[in-house]
């Protein structure tokens, strides 16, 4: 439901006030036409020293800094007001999120679920996989004693992040009617593009199962070997009814329908061919992480000035080749009625392949502008994306 902001504020700053609840509160995401200080900010309640004490968490993509202040000293609306497009607080008897829409409306959710606030300083993590979760003792990122192998750490991390950025994503979908309310006679859909191991295929299965929402998941993927073993993984685990594998390439697969469909580092153009079919198949949302940008640097082969400054060396070169392409990815997808963001998906200490494209339909019309925009840029370049004509989007 939409409410003016202000009232919408209000209910934050008091729900942030009461601190005897208070369990988190998650700042992300930048307003239509503003900026902000750091890419999320997270404050949570601790107790120091035997004193109740708000710690302030400030991620600006490169590193964390860490700030503890008395709740008597914490200005909640000059955090509000910062210009942040999601807002989340957590207490314990439910959560409040906050989406602020390029109108400046308020988008509101309100969940009723009983949590345990928890006041440790140096507290753990909280994990939504267990690590001994069968799927990942199957798929080899735990042992036989349910704990992750030191060499699948970074794996067990991109698997608990990417499900911490699909989980809010799609009930976000959901309570704004752009995604059905799965039910048993018409579950979720997720096809996974280009799975691979499936390591996030069987995690989506899970977690999405563990928490009561009806799936059906397909993975797909060229390699018959891929194909067997995780066929074999889904016979042991006894969730063939509601997981299968194919084994066939991604645009010549038959299936024609999906809710959402996600991508983690389908090489170079093989991530168009996942953007093409889901769009074509009516996905609402997308978790595409491109790997490999090669297709659009081999046609950087006229460099307007003064940009030959920096092509001139190679690596900045590749560099600047991937984020043009991932840019254009966004913009074509905004184009075809998506509301489409660019964001991290892991730290650059996991993996340098660690964006993601995250896109909504929403079937907004895009501007004049926006296609102004795009044109320019490809007559800048002298450059076609893979992407455009597979979707028949003509320079």
């Amino acid at each position: 439901m939409a409410l003016a902001l202000e009232i919408a504020f209000d209910e934050a700053s008091n729900l942030i006030a009461n601190t005897q609840e208070l369990i988190r509160v998650v700042l992300s995401g930048r307003r239509r036409n503003m900026s902000v200080p750091f890419e999320r900010i997270d404050i949570r309640p601790v107790m120091i020293k035997e004193a109740l004490t708000l710690q302030i968490m400030e991620n600006d993509g490169r590193q964390m800094t860490t700030n503890n202040i008395l709740p008597s000293n914490f200005d909640i609306r000059k955090y509000l007001e910062m210009g942040y497009a999601n807002i989340l607080v957590e207490h314990t008897r439910g959560a409040l999120s906050i989406r602020v829409t390029k109108k400046g409306d308020a988008q509101i959710h309100r969940e009723s679920v009983k949590r345990e606030q928890n006041l440790e300083h140096d507290r753990k993590k909280l994990r939504l996989l267990d690590a001994s979760d069968p799927f990942l003792i199957e798929v080899g990122i735990s042992d036989s004693a349910g704990r992750v192998k030191p060499t699948r750490s970074d794996k067990y991390l991109q698997v608990e992040e990417f499900l911490r950025l699909l989980v809010p994503t799609l009930n976000s979908a959901i309570e704004a009617k752009q995604i059905h309310q799965p039910t048993p006679e018409n579950p979720l859909v997720i096809t996974d593009l280009g799975c691979g191991n499936a390591y996030l295929t069987f995690a989506a299965h899970q977690y999405l199962k563990n928490i009561g929402m009806p799936v059906r998941v397909v993975g797909i993927d060229l390699r018959e070997e891929s194909f067997k073993r995780n066929t074999e993984i889904a016979r042991k685990l006894n969730i063939e009814d509601s997981i299968e594998f194919r084994a066939e390439a991604i645009d010549q697969t038959p299936l024609t329908t999906t809710d959402i469909a996600i991508a983690l580092h389908a090489c170079d153009t093989a991530t168009d061919d996942a953007i093409a079919w889901a769009v074509n198949s009516g996905a609402k949302l997308l978790l595409i992480a491109p790997c490999c940008q090669h297709e659009l640097q081999t046609q950087m082969n006229h460099v307007p000035e003064p940009w030959s400054i920096l092509t001139k060396h190679g690596l900045m070169k590749e560099r600047l080749g991937d984020l043009m392409t991932d840019a254009l990815r966004a913009q074509i997808l905004k184009l075809v009625g998506f509301r489409s963001e660019v964001i991290e998906f892991i730290g650059g200490e996991h993996t340098p392949k660690n964006l993601m494209i995250r896109a909504v339909f929403t079937g907004a019309k895009a501007e004049p502008k926006d296609f102004a925009n795009y044109q320019d840029m490809l007559n800048y370049w002298n450059v076609t994306p893979a992407l455009a004509s597979r979707l028949n989007i003509i320079k």
